[in-house]
């Protein structure tokens, strides 16, 4: 993989305390690069890029990246802002004012909430098949991951306001948190052209180019822009208190599918959706958590509540998971949220 045995001569590109070198992390999993944010009590105190981003070109801290399923909690961030401005409602029918025309002659169409998007709770699929929408299960009576339930809550966000959801992301979240380098949109060909994927093999896949914004997918950040998310995410910034308790609040228990058997042994006390994260509730406190994946990208983070200490990982590999935990644990992060992940993996 050609990539690869560049990144062993890339430097690191680095702000504030440095980071250790990823390069031979990178080398070891077969990823082709990673860029990196860290957060302690609060502040984001360090920031890196290792290995390519491209054929001929190194990763930078400027470089965006395919957010994946990243891309969930800043939208989730955006309606819970509005909820808070009483501009939408957590638990009002959608159906009020926006109703997928698949699901026009299905009368559970009129039981979806907010909430249930959020949450995962909408009986919808992942993705609609070639032959449209439909619901998997009855809403709000099992939890199933759902990216059709996020784009669904950002129709109602826009019918609801009368604005397009990119007008509502930049003057909900992506101004006031000075996410300058992010967007819905990509912004391959600018001047910091998004990271490009790669496969297993180390082969580059071709960009996306997003013309047309998704609300559970593609959207592109650099590490640093997350991680002034995640800080705003964990401060409960821009949300009324009762709409910060309630996405802190689980609501929809996961600990019996992921917590069974031996993984007992290395999970906290409960985990579940909040709205727009998983939440993992040890006793020390909760920890914010979220990941993503798409053809030749993996990326993570995640935040304790209660010390502020977190990091975002982006990867533009499909080997990206391989790394999380060796970055995690070259840059000492929460040793119980390495345990549960590792233990995830058993």
């Amino acid at each position: 993989m050609v990539a690869l045995m560049a990144c062993a001569s890339m430097a690191a590109a680095t702000t504030n305390t440095a980071l250790p070198d990823m390069s031979t992390i990178l080398r070891e999993q077969h990823v082709e690069s990673a860029s990196v944010a860290v957060i302690r009590g609060g502040r984001i105190v360090s920031t890196g890029a290792w290995g390519v981003a491209g054929p001929s070109r190194a990763a930078t801290v400027a470089t965006p990246y395919n957010l994946a399923s990243l891309t969930k909690p800043l939208t989730a961030q955006v309606i819970l802002r509005l909820v808070s401005a009483g501009k939408l409602s957590l638990d009002e029918p959608m159906d009020r004012y926006w109703s997928d025309p698949d699901l026009s002659r299905d009368p559970r169409r009129m039981k979806l909430t907010v909430r249930m998007a959020l949450s995962h709770r909408t009986g919808l699929p992942n993705w609609r098949d070639a032959k449209g929408l439909a619901f998997d299960h009855d809403p709000g009576t099992t939890t199933g991951y759902s990216g059709e339930g996020y784009r669904y809550a950002a129709r109602y966000a826009e019918r609801r306001t009368g604005q397009s959801f990119e007008t509502l992301a930049g003057r909900w979240l992506f101004v006031p948190a000075h996410m300058r380098a992010s967007g819905y949109v990509s912004a391959q060909g600018e001047t910091a052209p998004i990271a490009v994927p790669y496969d297993d093999a180390g082969k580059p896949l071709p960009v996306e180019r997003v013309t047309r914004y998704n609300a559970a997918d593609l959207a592109h950040a650099t590490a640093r822009d997350y991680a002034r998310f995640l800080i705003d995410a964990r401060n409960d910034r821009g949300l009324v208190a009762s709409v910060a308790a309630e996405r802190s609040t689980s609501q929809a228990d996961l600990t019996p599918d992921i917590c069974a058997g031996s993984k007992a042994a290395t999970c906290p006390p409960w985990t579940g959706f909040g709205l727009g994260w998983q939440l993992l509730g040890f006793p020390e406190g909760t920890t914010m958590l979220h990941t993503g994946k798409d053809a030749g990208a993996f990326t993570f983070a995640a935040i304790d509540r209660a010390s502020g200490d977190g990091i975002v990982i982006l990867t533009n590999s499909d080997n990206g998971w391989r790394a999380i935990l060796p970055i995690l644990e070259a840059t000492g992060s929460d040793p119980k949220l390495i345990a549960f992940l590792r233990g995830q993996m058993n």
